[in-house]
Order: structure tokens, then C-alpha cells, then sequence
């Protein structure tokens, strides 16, 4: 069966080598990254083996950092297109095995969307990755209205990813914790933080009314949902049309018509039951979120999962398939 994962991450140690240590604090610098280093730097390589080896067909690529957010406001379209730049040409020739997401320097909102465009009609990327919040502002924020009007015009998702803490976040929930002197990385980031803040960010969005103001808008997050399948029923009735909100539709007609959820990182059936259950197959992709989890641990999930074989073929890649348009 065709197999494609849309959440499977890069990082090319020359474009992180331009952004100052300050601005990258201590997230990344772990033993653990830097010993997965080698594999996000790599593309044709290891990569490949691995999903030769455990058959799959497609990864859809994305930046592992929100780099361009990460440099100065004057640097960042550059730094955005040249990497975007570098992952087109890396994977040229292989556009059966591999697509991508853009980078987007989200600091520069117009710029941002012009860069979308351009790695749209330039190199048929499938969508951008963003990820969390952009000097301390959510995506509701009018400024990144751009964004969300070229990614409509385009027929292109946006797949909003964690990213790290807002500083006085940080300092707040996550730092003073016994054995760390910064902030406790695997609460703040991989172990709850970062879910929790993008079923916020993706809340927010329609509490702002975004999804309304943009309805032809299509929005990926991972994770099996950000906690947010666990929480439908109890938001649903939070977030009624006319309840102080600007969302003109429910929660839940809302999700089925505009959010699409992958399974990345998330490797046990309850989960994904939930997800089925409140989301339902139509709005749920296959993925794996490699090089941090494997392509080993995610083939096992999905061998592991029962489903009809219609529905196991949309959740390998029908899904994936039809709403980044690639081939299959």
C-alpha cells in the first residue's frame, strides 16, 4: 500500500549556522539533538534506506525550527528563501519520494506570503509549515492576514506546528522546576507544552473567527490533534455561534470542513480512536514525525491499526494524497 507521511523534519547545519546562539536559547542543544543531527540534515541518504526499508512512499519535508523568526526582521525573507532555495534543489529528482513545506518568515507577514507563493509556483511545494507564535502574537493577529489570503488563493494548508514557549511563558510555567536551570524542556516543549499551546493557537483561530473570514482555508496540525479530540465535546459547547466568539459555525462543523490532523508521534490505537471519533477519517493523515520518532515505531502503528480497507487506504495516503494534491 502507498504510504505517505507528512510530518518528517529537516535541518541543514549551514542555514542554523546564521542564526545567533541567543536567539536559539537552549532548545536544540541537547545531546539528543545533536546526535539526531546528521539525520535532518539528511535527505537522500539514511532517510531514504529507512523509508525503502519500512515502505514508505512520500515524506513531506519541514524546517525543524522556526529559523526565520530567529534572525533579524531585515535578514529573515532571505533567510527563508534561501533555505526553501537549498530543500528544492536537495530533493530534485526525487519528487516521487519527497515533498515539502515552505519556511516562511512570519516576522515579515507580506514578505511571507510572497515567499509562499513563490515556493508554491516555483518548486510545487504543498502548503507551509508555521510554527507556534510569532513574537509573542497567535495567527489571529490581523497583521498575518496575508498569509492565510495567499494560502486560500493558492489552495495550499497551512500545517501550524509547536514551537517553543514565549519567554514569559516560560518563566512562568515551566522554569524554578528542581535539576534544570532554564526552563524543564520536556514539559514545556515535547512532554505538554507544545500540544497545549496549539490547541490554544487552533481555538483561538476560530474563536476569532478566522475559519469564517477564510473558508476555503485549510489547516494541518499533528500530534493526533493537540489534545483537541479528547477536548471536542466539552469545546463544543463552549464555543456555540454567539457566545462571545466570532465563529458564525460550531466547533465540530468547523473541524470536519477545515482541520486536518496527522497521527505524527502518537504510536497507540486509543488516540487515534478519539481522533476518529470526533474527527473521523476524512480528516486524519498518517504520519511519523521522524527523525524523533522512527519509521519503525510509526510502520508498527499502522500495521497494528483495524480498520475497513477503504479507510486504512485514506489513512495511509487518500488523505494526504487529495489535500496536497501529489501524485498516486
Amino acid at each position: 500500500m502507498r504510504i505517505v507521511t507528512l510530518e518528517e523534519h529537516i535541518s541543514f547545519p549551514e542555514m542554523m549556522a546564521k542564526i545567533p546562539k541567543e536567539a536559539l536559547g537552549g532548545f536544540g542543544q541537547s545531546e539528543v539533538m545533536q546526535r539526531l543531527a546528521p539525520k535532518l540534515a539528511d535527505i537522500t541518504g539514511e532517510r531514504l534506506k529507512s523509508m525503502d526499508a519500512n515502505g514508505i512512499t512520500m515524506q513531506v519535508l519541514s524546517v525543524d525550527s522556526s529559523g526565520a523568526n530567529r534572525v533579524s526582521l531585515q535578514e529573515a525573507p532571505a533567510f527563508a528563501m534561501q533555505y526553501n532555495d537549498l530543500i528544492a534543489e536537495r530533493i530534485e529528482g526525487y519528487e516521487d519520494r519527497f515533498a515539502a513545506f515552505a519556511l516562511l518568515p512570519l516576522t515579515a507577514p507580506e514578505a511571507a506570503a510572497d515567499e509562499l507563493e513563490r515556493a508554491v509556483k516555483a518548486y510545487n511545494f504543498r502548503g507551509a509549515m508555521i510554527r507556534g507564535v510569532t513574537d509573542d502574537q497567535f495567527l489571529d493577529h490581523p497583521k498575518f492576514a496575508p498569509i492565510f489570503e495567499r494560502a486560500e488563493r493558492l489552495d495550499v494548508p497551512i500545517y501550524l506546528h509547536p514551537g517553543l514557549p514565549p519567554k514569559g511563558v516560560a518563566d512562568i510555567y515551566y522554569s524554578g522546576l528542581p535539576n534544570h536551570t532554564g526552563i524543564a524542556e520536556a514539559l514545556a516543549c515535547y512532554g505538554w507544552g507544545w500540544h497545549s499551546e496549539t490547541a490554544l493557537h487552533v481555538l483561538r483561530l476560530l474563536y476569532a473567527g478566522i475559519f469564517d473570514q477564510y473558508p476555503k482555508l485549510n489547516l494541518i496540525i499533528g500530534h493526533m490533534g493537540e489534545m483537541l479530540p479528547m477536548m471536542m465535546a466539552r469545546s463544543e459547547r463552549a464555543f456555540k455561534p454567539g457566545n462571545g466568539g466570532a465563529n458564525q459555525r460550531t466547533l465540530t462543523e468547523t473541524f470536519h470542513q477545515q482541520v486536518h490532523i496527522t497521527t505524527s508521534g502518537f504510536f497507540t490505537q486509543p488516540p487515534l480512536k478519539i481522533a476518529l471519533d470526533t474527527f473521523g477519517i476524512d480528516n486524519i493523515m498518517f504520519s511519523i514525525d521522524y527523525p524523533f520518532s522512527t519509521n519503525e515505531m510509526g510502520i508498527a502503528f499502522l500495521n497494528a491499526t483495524e480498520l475497513p480497507e477503504e479507510q486504512m487506504a485514506k489513512l495511509a495516503h487518500r488523505n494526504a494524497d487529495k489535500l496536497l494534491k501529489l501524485k498516486g
